[in-house]
Order: C-alpha cells, then sequence, then structure tokens
C-alpha cells in the first residue's frame, strides 16, 4: 500500500499523501471509499498521526478526498478528471525543462537518461 523512504528529500506527509492520490487516480482506491483512519494509519506507518492529518488536509485541498465529520475520509469522485489535467500541466512543464536543457547543450540522449532515472525512483 504505502511505503515510506527516508532517504527521500520530500517530507514525510507529502510521500503519504501521494501514495494516497496514486492509489485514488488509479482506482486501488475507489471513488467514494472510506480511506484508513488518521490513527490506523499513523500505527500502520510507524509515524506521528499529525503528519496522516497534515497529508489527508492536503488531499482535501486538492480534491481528492473529503472529510465527513464523525465519518472519516473519503476519496472523492471525479479525481481522475482532475489527475488528468495535473498530468497535462505536468507534461508542459517537462518540455519547458528539455527545451531549456537543449538551449544549455544537453544532449538529448542525456535528457531521456535522466527521465529513465527518474523512472527508476
Amino acid at each position: 500500500m504505502i511505503t515510506l523512504n527516508y532517504r527521500d528529500a520530500r517530507p514525510i506527509y507529502e510521500q503519504v499523501r501521494d501514495a494516497l492520490r496514486r492509489l485514488i487516480v488509479s482506482g486501488a482506491i475507489a471513488d467514494g471509499e472510506k480511506l484508513p483512519s488518521v490513527r490506523a494509519l499513523a500505527s500502520r506507518l510507524a509515524i506521528n498521526p499529525n503528519t496522516i492529518q497534515r497529508a489527508y488536509s492536503e488531499l482535501e485541498a486538492e480534491g481528492y478526498a473529503a472529510s465527513v465529520p464523525g465519518k472519516g475520509s473519503f476519496a472523492v469522485s471525479g479525481a481522475r478528471a482532475r489527475d488528468d489535467a495535473r498530468r497535462r500541466a505536468l507534461s508542459d512543464r517537462l518540455r519547458e525543462t528539455a527545451a531549456e536543457l537543449r538551449a544549455m547543450g544537453v544532449s538529448p540522449s542525456e535528457i531521456e537518461s535522466l527521465c529513465r532515472e527518474a523512472k527508476e525512483t
């Protein structure tokens, strides 16, 4: 489900948020399905519940989750459509970055190598 990488430069809450977002977008967590409780997920990952709460709050702000008082947090319908828009924006940013690297003299094979390296992380 969710694995943490303590060598990753990103904060733990971002890793949790990104992992949950991937699970929601991929359909591993269905639209409307209840997310694990903050306490249960914190216990399972052996991290502070405040870290999980921050990840859930960010997912809610991004529109991937909604909290229902007294019931918990749930995956939100339509998250895949938002993810498609985000994917397009990130693809555009990648194209711009590649163009800038080319302008700086980086070869296409070096850029491909960087993309393969990023895929493996």
